[in-house]
Order: C-alpha cells, then sequence, then structure tokens
C-alpha cells in the first residue's frame, strides 16, 4: 500500500479536507500526492510538505495509482471525459466524490476498463474525522481493501449500496453543516444564559464531542443515555420537552428529507 501514488483532483472545499487529512501519512508520504485546482494559490502553500500542486489533471493522473476526483457534479464527467484516454487498466483506481452522479455515469464516461468507485466523505476530513461511505459495484477486493485504507486515514469508512449514497450524502456530509448550526445555536443560548463566547464554545464543543464518544464507545442508543440525565421535575426534561414543543426533532427531520429530496431531483 505504501507505494501507491494519489491524486486529488479538484482540491476545493472537500478536496482540500481529504488533501489535509493525507498529509505525512506513514503508508502515502505526501511526495506520493498530487492535487489539482483551476486556481492553485490557496492550496499553494502544501508544497512545503512535498505535495505536488498542479493545475494539469492529466500530469495528476500520470503520476498516480488511486485517482480521488471531488468535483462538483456537474463538472465531473466532462472532466473525466477528458481524461479517459489517460487512464491505464490494471494501475488505476477512480474514486469520484461527486454527489448524486451515478457509477454507470462515471464508466460511461471513463470506459469499463479501470475500477470506479463512488465515496462520500465530509469536510472533517481535515482533521482525520470524516465518515465515508462507499460503493462499488463488480469490484476486486483488494482494490476494496486499498480504497477503505485509504479513506480511513482521514476517519471511519462504511462499504454500502449505490441506492443509500445520497442518503448518506445527507446525513454524513450535510450534516457536518446540521450539527454545526445546532453547535452555533447551544453557544448563543449560552451566552444568553451568562458564559461569554469563548467560555460557551469550549463548554459545547467538548459536550457534543462528549455525547459522540459516549454512543461510538458504550454502543447505546441516544434515548439510554439521555435517560440518565431526564430526572423527574429536572432542568433537562423541561428544556428537551420546550424544544420538542417547538418542533425540535421534527424540523430536524425535515430538514434531512428535503435536502435528500433536493439530491433526488
Amino acid at each position: 500500500m505504501e507505494n501507491k501514488k494519489i491524486a486529488i483532483i479538484g482540491c476545493g472545499n472537500l478536496g482540500a479536507s481529504i488533501l489535509h487529512g493525507l498529509i505525512d501519512h506513514e503508508n502515502y508520504p505526501s511526495e506520493n500526492i498530487t492535487a489539482t485546482k483551476r486556481n492553485i494559490l490557496s492550496i499553494k502553500h502544501l508544497e512545503q510538505h512535498g505535495i505536488t500542486i498542479t493545475t494539469d489533471n492529466v500530469l495528476a493522473v500520470n503520476n498516480s495509482d488511486i485517482i480521488i476526483v471531488a468535483l462538483k457534479p456537474y463538472n465531473i464527467l466532462p472532466v473525466l471525459s477528458e481524461l479517459k484516454e489517460s487512464f491505464i487498466p490494471g494501475k488505476h483506481i477512480l474514486v469520484s466524490a461527486a454527489t448524486g452522479v451515478t457509477l454507470a455515469e462515471i464508466r460511461s464516461a471513463v470506459g469499463n476498463e479501470i475500477p470506479v468507485f463512488r465515496a462520500m466523505p465530509n469536510t472533517a476530513a481535515d482533521v482525520k474525522q470524516s465518515v465515508t461511505c462507499i460503493c462499488a459495484e463488480n469490484y476486486k477486493t483488494e482494490d476494496m481493501e486499498l480504497v477503505v485504507a485509504v479513506f480511513n486515514i482521514i476517519g471511519t469508512s462504511l462499504v454500502i449500496n449505490e441506492d443509500l449514497m445520497e442518503s448518506a450524502t445527507v446525513l454524513g456530509a450535510c450534516g457536518i453543516a446540521y450539527v454545526l448550526r445546532f453547535i452555533r445555536a447551544m453557544i448563543q443560548g449560552g451566552i444568553q444564559i451568562g458564559f461569554d463566547a469563548n467560555t460557551a464554545t469550549k463548554i459545547v464543543t467538548q459536550t457534543v464531542r462528549g455525547a459522540s464518544e459516549l454512543l461510538i464507545e458504550r454502543n447505546q442508543h441516544p434515548e439510554h443515555e439521555i435517560d440518565k440525565v431526564t430526572t423527574p421535575r429536572g432542568c433537562t426534561i423541561v428544556g428537551l420537552n420546550e424544544m420538542e414543543h417547538n418542533g425540535f426533532s421534527s424540523s430536524l427531520i425535515k430538514g434531512l428529507v428535503a435536502s435528500f429530496q433536493k439530491i433526488e431531483k
């Protein structure tokens, strides 16, 4: 695995997050990574790590074994069509991180000669805490293991069916924004009840981290942990009930469904 080279084509917000998460990993030294962007100024500083930064997608493909394409959905198929002749069967593995673009559509652009995967990480890849859902059809086990290993560097990976990839996008990728909005609201509430912004932020972010770790480490349903802090006539249950009366859970679920319906259109 350590001999493989990686290209990230399209280092916008998501691509750059993946790039940052991969920097200086023992199995993928930075010299083995090539990153492209139309305007490279925002990632040019990463050359100091040994990463090759370029606007040339063909060069990136030629320099690499695993190609992660993190372009916008409306850009990816034209770019892949332009790169079709650069892909070498038996050498290259293609991974698309574009929302809503199917494996069949990708294969129509590049042909059936190289392995094609879809992956949906999120921007927490920047700090190696992404959740990445991966799918493929008719893949070799060793190719899937290689792709999973790459994305495990930037967090946790799950292999799912392709018909769930749009749902994975909403829950895992869009979900970062939903959680951050929740955190922002908690901080604002903390300020209203007396904390300065810095202290409120520290308390809230650690509380959210702690809640996540409880579920991850204990493998419990959230209600199990909620029950521990909702004592009879206590302040926690009063707060939870007030939130539910104002549509807290309902609004969140409606937001998830609205995002899913937007992708499905």
